[in-house]
């Protein structure tokens, strides 16, 4: 059974709002029902609406004119159905990577200081593998996965691997093609190898210094993005 993952309310009213548009066929310059018509029919309260609106504002889908209504903005199919995709997919990443801070930081400040010889062996080997794929121009996804999934057993702490594991369906997002490109975080692998020789040398500073520029390098790319 896969995971539920936590869906905000205004991201709903979002989404229904723009099947309204699609359903009614409306086009640019069409006027949307009122707030509180719309309150009616989502059956949400008019703080879920207005964030729903200010977001759908932002991207261009409707303008909202004060004492005339909401109109449709843009409904070209592509900007419309995919604009909106991929802001909800880039907001929900960076939202999940501030869990993903906190969590995998312990972890990687634990492994600095329980991990073992064999499991040293273990992530270098795994950054051997990291390396080969990424020269020969190759998916690093799953590979890229495994090393972070090591850093986490390497800290020796059953109950945050626990918390981790439960976390894995929306953790594994960063590694399943990211706003639609299987390698957008390749530029991360030096952090890995500098993160990875503090970590084998029990420098817990540095690891944790180089996990965070790693960190700061994925939030960059996604902003960019």
């Amino acid at each position: 059974m896969g995971k539920i993952q936590k869906i905000l309310v205004h991201e709903l009213v979002s989404q229904e709002i723009q099947n309204y548009i699609q359903e009614k066929d409306l086009q640019e310059g069409d006027k949307l029902p009122s707030v509180e018509e719309m309150t009616q029919m989502f059956g949400v309260g008019r703080s879920s609406l207005r964030e729903a609106l200010r977001y759908l504002e932002a991207i261009d889908i409707v303008r909202v004119e004060n004492g005339k209504g909401i109109f449709v903005s843009d409904v070209h199919t592509f900007r419309f159905s995919g604009k909106v995709k991929f802001e909800l997919e880039r907001n929900y990443l960076l939202n999940t990577l501030d869990i993903r801070r906190a969590l995998e930081g312990k972890a990687v400040e634990l492994a600095s200081k329980n991990i073992t010889a064999d499991q040293i062996k273990e992530l270098e080997l795994c950054l051997e593998q990291y390396q080969a794929l990424k020269d020969s121009n190759r998916d690093t996804s799953q590979i890229d996965l495994a090393f972070h999934r090591y850093v986490i057993r390497a800290a020796h702490n059953p109950i945050l691997e626990t918390v981790m594991d439960s976390f894995s369906g929306l953790y594994e997002k960063f590694f399943n093609e990211p706003l639609g490109e299987k390698r957008l975080f390749d530029d991360t692998y030096p952090y890995h190898r500098t993160m990875f020789d503090a970590i084998a040398l029990n420098d817990t500073e540095k690891a944790l210094e180089e996990f965070n520029k790693m960190m700061d390098c994925i939030e960059d790319k996604i902003k960019k993005f």
